[in-house]
């Protein structure tokens, strides 16, 4: 049996629905979600997220309000990364229920749920601090990104 890959960790029907869930986030919020896909990674989890947030030019938002959910599909590994924005006013921690969703999902093997689940509550979290704005634009792909290792 082969290994899942980032392109075949989710089904079609299960990529709509993170769309879906990212672009409904994104109705309530003025932060910029984004989830990359990725087969394996070498390094520390976070620091090569943070590496792929730059990458997809995420820093490049109005009030640096982009959220990246990272995993690495092989090695069962997640990353939640915040912009600076959003780490100057939230709590130490942050996301650290985003992750507990993600990984309890993945490991029941409900992968496009548990994405789609994370994502609505990343939006959740940030519609306290980030609400939507009436001038506010769609800044960042709603599609999930895929990188190769």
């Amino acid at each position: 049996m082969s290994l899942p890959t980032a392109e075949r960790f989710l089904t079609d029907a299960e990529k709509k629905q993170v769309k879906a869930a990212i672009a409904a986030a994104e109705l309530r919020t003025s932060g910029e979600i984004r989830v990359h896909l990725e087969d394996h990674i070498e390094e520390d989890v976070l620091d090569h997220a943070a590496f792929v947030f730059e990458e997809l030019d995420m820093h490049r938002t109005r009030d640096r309000n982009g959220v990246l959910i990272y995993l690495s599909v092989v090695d069962r590994k997640v990353a939640v990364i915040g912009d600076a924005g959003i780490n100057a006013v939230v709590p130490e921690g942050f996301w650290t229920d985003v992750v507990a969703i993600l990984k309890l999902h993945l490991a029941a093997g409900h992968h496009g749920q548990g994405i789609a689940e994370a994502v609505h509550h990343v939006g959740e979290k940030l519609v306290s601090f980030f609400p939507l704005l009436h001038d506010d634009t769609d800044e960042l792909p709603n599609e999930i990104s895929y990188g190769k290792r």
